[in-house]
Order: structure tokens, then sequence, then C-alpha cells
């Protein structure tokens, strides 16, 4: 698990790379909500999923994300 996912954090996935880029929306434990650029709203347990840090990674365009 990431220590201190907050909301706003960039992160991708490692086994579903085209999900593209995601934003944290909440964390509260191991629940972690990200929205992805191409698969929109996940809920993922970051007890079972490592979530990859993408710092300083800005959004694409197309992505829709704030």
């Amino acid at each position: 698990m990431i220590s201190r996912l907050v909301p706003g954090a960039w992160v991708r996935h490692p086994n579903e790379p085209g999900w593209g880029l995601g934003q944290v929306q909440s964390a509260v434990g191991d629940r972690v909500t990200v929205n992805f650029e191409h698969a929109g709203k996940r809920l993922i347990n970051a007890a079972v999923v490592t979530l990859a840090r993408a710092d300083d990674a800005p959004p694409s365009p197309a992505a829709g994300l704030p």
C-alpha cells in the first residue's frame, strides 16, 4: 500500500496500464477511490494492489480529470 495517499494524488494501477493516469478521490484505510482516465472511477483495495505514484504527472487534456 502507498502510505499517505491523499485526494488529488496521481497514481497508476500496475496491473491495468490501459486505465491510464488516475487521480485519488478518497482514501479511507485500505479503500482508495481513484478516477482513471480510461476506466472511470474505481475502488481499489490497497492491501491487495500497490498503486504506483505518478508524481508530477500532468493530466491528459482528453481525460476530463480536474
